[in-house]
């Protein structure tokens, strides 16, 4: 059984955790402070994140340094902003934990144009990475963890026609696209690195079913209805421990992806996901969301 407690010293290293004001984030972030890691506590509101950084600083016993970023992920803009904030205080970059999500929001879009799930769980952490990838290349072991999630077994694929609501909104659909792209989006990069010779690590993690303000968009009622269902809700601390397993052990290997080990990969502690289905392998797919990503956001890697 895989904790905290098993993440190897982290002194001297540095880490990004989106969205870690809050939920998981928080929790993978306290973990990382705890090891000795510098961690950017990277949130869209400001406050929130001094109030998280306080917070860790109060609850931990770390030995490790915290550090506020400004981030938002609906903007292309403002993520580069935040590359440029990081470029001028750090010289490399270790761990990059893309965390940070949305799930069913009302119909909305990012300030570029994207389905706001689409454009911030997958485009801006796409965006993210490749104006980080610079950072993480100057690092001898840098991970990047993109957070995934079971509901990508549901997607059947990609309508590339409807990424920015062109044909109407089905809110699980998209959500579920998301997190789809986002195991695509980690696997191609593995790809992409290994072909590169590169020693970056790309791997996914999903957190099973975990109790966070991800879910403040669905109605109470209905969210209890779908608790019930589940034999075990897991609190914030349990469900980052994939996501925590993939960015410090030293057993990971690139393209893998890590959940929860219990039934149906609810809850329990890190294990290789069993979660796999076609779109999830698919190449021709999976290039296909890159080349449509680097043309929406201008951006290519410098593998």
């Amino acid at each position: 059984m895989w904790t905290k407690n098993n993440i190897p010293d982290l002194t001297g290293k540095t880490a990004i955790v989106t969205g870690a004001n809050t939920g998981i984030g928080f929790e993978t972030a306290k973990a990382l402070y705890e090891a000795g890691a510098h961690v950017i506590v990277a949130a869209r509101d400001e406050q929130k994140a001094h109030t998280a950084l306080k917070k860790i600083e109060s609850e931990a016993s770390g030995k490790g340094t915290l550090e506020v970023g400004l981030l938002d992920l609906a903007s292309l803009e403002k993520i580069k902003k935040f590359a440029d904030w990081y470029s001028e205080k750090h010289e490399k970059l270790d761990i990059l934990i893309n965390n940070a999500g949305v799930m069913i929001p009302p119909p909305s879009k990012t300030d570029d144009g994207f389905e706001l799930q689409f454009g911030v769980n997958f485009i801006g952490h796409f965006a993210l990475t490749g104006y980080l990838f610079p950072f993480l290349s100057k690092s001898a072991d840098a991970r990047i963890v993109t957070l995934s999630s079971g509901a990508a077994i549901r997607a059947e694929g990609i309508d590339f026609n409807n990424l920015k609501l062109e044909k109407g909104y089905d809110d699980w659909r998209e959500y579920a696209v998301s997190k789809l792209a986002d195991i695509l989006f980690t696997y191609e990069l593995d790809r992409k690195l290994k072909k590169a010779g590169s020693s970056i690590v790309s791997v996914a993690a999903h957190p099973g079913v975990t109790r966070t303000d991800l879910q403040r968009n669905i109605p109470e009622e209905q969210l209890q209805g779908l608790f019930e269902q589940f034999k075990e809700i897991m609190e914030p601390w349990q469900g980052a421990l994939p996501a925590l397993f993939v960015a410090t052990d030293p057993s990971v290997k690139g393209g893998e992806f890590f959940g929860p080990d219990g039934e149906n990969e609810y809850a329990g502690y890190p294990a290789l996901s069993k979660h796999n289905t076609p779109s999830m392998n698919d190449m021709a797919l999976a290039d296909k969301l890159w080349k449509y990503a680097e043309n929406a956001t201008g951006i290519r890697f410098e593998l």
